[in-house]
């Protein structure tokens, strides 16, 4: 018993110094692996993230205002009969191109033809009328010499003589307006272009213009030259007109604004005009007002009432800062761009942005040409902290309709 006490108490000691040796070492490979070599390790892990940094485009350009209108015939004529009458025939088919004097319906003439021997046969009677009055003047004037006729009945036949000769004038006229009727029977094209479809058929009966209201047979546009209708703001009107007064656009010196238009399948601009009327008053309600272009259609391949899109040139030819519009970011009310120095830090600069150009971004103030902006990985970048740039291109988009 005396023995067993004496040991235990020396095994307690050497199982207590094992459990704090122990503990020292866990602790100290705890403190070298968890804290001090993570965060190192971290550190050395994480470059700057990439981006693409590009230098603004430059290019010589023209600054464009474009509007949307419609194209309008310089000439359009609704064909209506002059005359009363049966259709008797057509001479054309439906959307066919006419000429000016050509031969287009005919009204059944015989009414009218039998209009003009009457007229003509009532010119033949005043005639006959008026050979008679002239020899009973001169009969009675040698009968007056002769103080056979008296005073009173002399002046009769005078005034019977002059009365014959206004008979013949009235013939005249009703010859004149019987052959104008029978001329108005054959309906010819009053101009040139394409006309539409008839809107009577043969047999029909025709209210001719004499009285009531006319029937309409078809209509005629004309195709060549062709008119191009738009409305532009009273703000663009102004800068127009500041421009003007200053001498800043040539094309307006050369004698009238040159410009512009395409069909909306159209990805060029194929169609030159100018403008050549501006209307006389802004619309009070809309705050626009009406201008007009005209274009030479010798294809005829526009066709009036078509839309299209219509540019005008809003400056004269200068060198421009061209950036893609998704470089641009915005800052509250201000436009910013995101550009990288020489260390790699992220330098945010404002500008001032303008229209758009083949499908970038003018840039009117606040870049220089030799500054390297992010293009692409915008997202990563952040204004103070350091990036990794890698090269890249700005190409102007191909635009389309």
């Amino acid at each position: 018993m005396t023995g067993d006490t004496i040991r235990r108490p020396g095994s307690r000691a050497v199982w207590l110094a094992g459990a704090v040796l122990a503990l020292a070492v866990a602790g100290g490979a705890y403190g070298y692996l968890g804290v001090s070599h993570p965060a190192q390790a971290q550190t050395a892990a994480t470059p700057p993230p990439p981006v693409t940094v590009a230098k603004p485009l430059r290019r010589d350009l023209i600054e464009w205002d474009e509007f949307t209108g419609q194209f309008s015939a310089v000439d359009f004529v609704e064909i209506r009969a002059r005359v009363s009458g049966y259709l008797e025939s057509v001479h054309f088919r439906d959307g066919q191109l006419v000429r000016k004097g050509d031969l287009l319906f005919v009204i059944d003439p015989r009414p009218f033809e039998a209009a003009v021997a009457s007229a003509k046969a009532q010119l033949a009677q005043a005639n006959a009328r008026l050979d008679l009055a002239n020899q009973q003047l001169a009969r009675a004037a040698s009968l007056r010499q002769r103080d056979v006729l008296s005073g009173s009945v002399y002046d009769e036949r005078i005034q019977e003589a002059r009365v014959a000769t206004a008979g013949i004038e009235v013939a005249k006229a009703a010859v004149r307006t019987a052959e104008l009727d029978l001329e108005f029977t054959r309906i010819t094209a009053p101009s040139s272009g394409r006309i539409s479809k008839r809107e009577v058929s043969v047999g029909n009966l025709i209210a001719g213009g004499s009285g009531g209201t006319p029937s309409l047979l078809t209509t005629i546009v004309s195709l060549d030259p062709i008119y191009f209708d738009f409305d532009m703001s009273e703000s663009d009107f102004l800068a127009y007109q500041r421009a003007t007064a200053r001498g800043l656009l040539a094309q307006q010196r050369d004698g009238g604004v040159q410009v512009q238009a395409r069909l909306f399948d159209e990805r060029d601009w194929p169609l030159n005009g100018r403008i050549d009327f501006i209307d006389n008053q802004v619309d009070r309600g809309a705050g626009t007002i009406r201008a007009r272009a005209v274009f030479e259609n010798r294809d005829l391949m526009l066709t009036p009432g078509q839309f299209g899109r219509l540019r005008l040139p809003g400056s004269e030819l200068y060198t421009a800062t061209l950036l893609p519009d998704s470089a641009i970011v915005s800052d509250q009310s201000n436009k910013i761009v995101l550009t990288v120095a020489e260390d790699g830090t992220v330098v945010p600069k404002p500008v001032r942005p303008g229209p758009i150009e083949d499908g970038l971004r003018i840039i009117r103030s606040g870049l220089d040409p030799e500054d390297r902006v992010i293009i692409s990985g915008i997202v990563r970048a952040r204004p103070g902290s350091k990036v990794t740039p890698q090269p890249g291109e700005i190409q102007a988009a191909e635009v389309r309709p």
